[in-house]
């Protein structure tokens, strides 16, 4: 459904990706793996189009999306739940579930469908449905993150740090609405630091290492692995001395 080749992106300047080729199957369910400063939310920035491509290609489902803008991109199937959620704060959870409608072709008619879908994967906001989404705990805001991208109709979901800050009980829900979705069918590519967390949920996973993807390889291999921990943080200490060298 997806595939990246020799892709390159940066914020200025400073190049962040160098050259990254993955692919993401269809009805599959793949982590990115890696250290802080890696790469790995660049390059779902660089797939949505919210961040230059220098060079590479992008193609979803058999079209190139180098050169499409992100509300197209938006429009074809791709949905991204960001770092942090981005919640807007003022406004009611069934407005910030509005939002993500708005690229939809029958807006109209799709928005009874996608509350009634979202709502029923995440009951609480539709308990919470008039409450501003600033008055909302953590979980119950990465909860509407994911719901707002999922009201877009998405074929592939990207998630940016889905678990982060969030307690160990609202870990364990979050991840069983995800598995849904899985099951479900819906392709989703998911940037996770745990290891623990990516193995158990993601049937493979890319390791990246100062913009480069340097290990691909099915969770279950990986999971076999004894030096994984080993390896994982070699790479990144190897990693941040070649930052740090002169």
């Amino acid at each position: 459904m997806l595939r990246l080749s020799d892709l390159h992106a940066s914020y200025g300047p400073a190049p962040v990706l160098q050259g990254v080729s993955l692919h993401v199957d269809r009805g599959e369910t793949v982590a990115l793996l890696g250290p802080n400063g890696a790469g790995k939310s660049t390059l779902l920035a660089a797939v949505t189009g919210t961040i230059p491509r220098r060079r590479g290609g992008v193609v979803f489902d058999e079209e190139n999306l180098v050169d499409q803008k992100s509300h197209s991109i938006v429009a074809r199937g791709v949905a991204l739940v960001p770092e942090g959620r981005l919640v807007f704060a003022p406004f009611s959870v069934e407005d910030n579930l509005l939002l993500g409608t708005v690229r939809l072709r029958d807006r109209r008619e799709a928005m009874g469908e996608r509350f009634g879908y979202v709502y029923r994967l995440f009951p609480r906001l539709e308990e919470r449905r008039r409450q501003p989404a600033g008055t909302l705990s953590g979980g119950e805001q990465q909860m509407l993150a994911i719901g707002r991208a999922l009201m877009s109709k998405p074929r592939l979901l990207l998630l940016d740090e889905p678990f982060l800050g969030l307690a160990p009980l609202v870990v364990q829900e979050i991840r069983e609405s995800l598995e849904t979705l899985r099951k479900s069918g819906l392709t989703l590519l998911i940037v996770e630091q745990k290891l623990d967390i990516a193995l158990a949920f993601a049937q493979r996973a890319y390791v990246l290492i100062k913009g480069r993807a340097v290990l691909e390889d099915t969770t279950a291999n990986l999971a076999k692995r004894p030096d994984l921990s080993d390896l994982y943080f070699s790479l990144a200490i190897s990693s941040a001395s070649a930052r740090s060298s002169p």
